[in-house]
């Protein structure tokens, strides 16, 4: 990465705002080191879900800034994330499932305003089998979110909220202030 000197102010304002505070509590953000090769800038974040305790969903979101601009980005800023979950039985082979993970991206961005160009990636469901001396815990599912957009507005923050949204969605999380019946129960017991 270039001196600090060097910090182009668009790319210096896109990381003041990634570093916001997660909107929600049960979601942990931190910076972490940035791949290097990507791009002249980068800055990246990862997120730990969490419900009811326990970690069920992470991911990361880098930010990559080459003022000489990308043609496949339409642009000289790149969001890029990675998002993994575990899925609950139910949702494991459901063929539909990648799709709804892909409106979970898409939604997020739109409701709250995170103006995007040129969005790509993968959605990959997992399940996973132990035997011989790795056997014992049942079968796992889990579900894994590739993609990367160009921002086209200078509105970080809301694509940070965005993001944030859908790490929710694919975790499980309820709307923010709805209880489940699982949750108040616990609380009452």
């Amino acid at each position: 990465m270039a001196s600090p000197s060097a910090v182009p102010p668009a790319f210096a304002r896109a990381v003041d705002a990634l570093r916001a505070p997660a909107p929600r509590p049960e979601i942990l953000l931190e910076e972490i080191a940035a791949p290097q090769r990507l791009a002249p800038f980068a800055f990246a974040i990862s997120a730990t879900v969490l419900r009811s305790g326990d970690e069920v969903a992470g991911g990361r979101l880098i930010l990559l800034h080459d003022p000489a601009g990308h043609e496949a980005w339409h642009g000289d800023i790149r969001l890029v994330t990675l998002v993994t979950a575990e899925l609950e039985d139910d949702l494991a082979g459901d063929p539909m499932l990648s799709a709804v993970a892909w409106t979970w991206l898409t939604d997020a961005l739109d409701q709250h305003g995170a103006a995007y160009t040129a969005i790509g990636g993968t959605i990959t469901q997992t399940t996973s089998t132990r035997f011989g001396e790795l056997a014992g815990p049942a079968p796992t599912a889990d579900l894994e979110v590739r993609a990367s957009w160009t921002p086209t507005g200078t509105d970080f923050g809301a694509h940070l909220q965005g993001w944030c949204a859908m790490l929710s969605s694919t975790a499980g999380l309820p709307p923010p202030g709805v209880t489940t019946l699982g949750d108040r129960a616990q609380r009452v017991g």
